[in-house]
């Protein structure tokens, strides 16, 4: 991966809004910043759109191998890239679905070269698209997995939550601080942007009305 470029990937379980906020980020912050900020779409939708079903498990490491490679590829043409989804979900459901880990510390060494992780609540309406999705029930497992092998390896993220545009200024304020270091080509929307503070709005958790219980976890698993 470039060095220069910052790489900001979305992952969570099925329907919770990965892909449509990946694009709207990008377009985001290329308006406010004029960096150039481009997304990179799973390449597991890809896969299945190509081969007509889902993969099985031996197709799993090629997968993975051909999300990196995208977001690699990305990388090298942008300042800013958006990733919808990463290895670390193809490691997610090689778990979930056939219970194997043997992708677990690629994915996550992977993972770490990132300069954010946002992880997709699950505070949406689930909605069918395909082969891609299994169902509603799976997407509580599919979280918890997923927080388990962050956990894991000791992988900072920051949660998503909110309907609509409020979930695309949430995560633009867990952006924010990174872009504050760079030098945009113009400023403009980028001064709002970058005085943008995560700290002062509201913020609730997708299990329960606590608005700190999220926030309290996190503290614990970085102690």
């Amino acid at each position: 991966m470039a060095a220069e470029a910052l790489v900001v990937a979305i992952v969570g379980a099925e329907s919770t809004g990965k892909t449509v906020l990946a694009q709207a980020l990008a377009q985001r912050i290329a308006a406010e910043t004029g960096l150039a900020c481009c997304w990179v779409p799973e390449q597991l939708r890809l896969w299945c759109e190509q081969h007509g079903r889902t993969p099985q498990p031996h197709e799993q490491p090629a997968i993975a191998a051909a999300q990196q490679e995208a977001i690699e590829a990305a990388a090298r043409m942008a300042d800013v890239v958006v990733a919808d989804t990463t290895a670390l979900m193809t490691a997610v459901y090689s778990r979930l679905l056939f219970d194997d880990g043997s992708l677990d510390t690629q994915a996550a060494d992977w993972q770490r070269r990132c300069a954010l992780t946002l992880l997709t609540a699950l505070d949406i309406e689930w909605v069918a698209d395909g082969l891609q999705r299994d169902g509603p029930q799976v997407r509580a497992p599919v979280d918890a997995l997923l927080r388990e092998l962050l956990a894991a390896h000791a992988l900072p993220w920051a949660l998503v939550s909110g309907g609509g545009q409020e979930r695309v200024e949430n995560a633009l304020d867990a952006i924010a601080p990174l872009l504050r270091c760079r030098t945009a080509p113009r400023s403009g929307l980028f001064t709002r942007l970058a005085g943008r503070d995560a700290a002062d709005r509201p913020w609730r958790c997708e299990h329960c009305d606590d608005p700190q219980c999220e926030h309290a976890a996190q503290a614990a698993r970085r102690a």
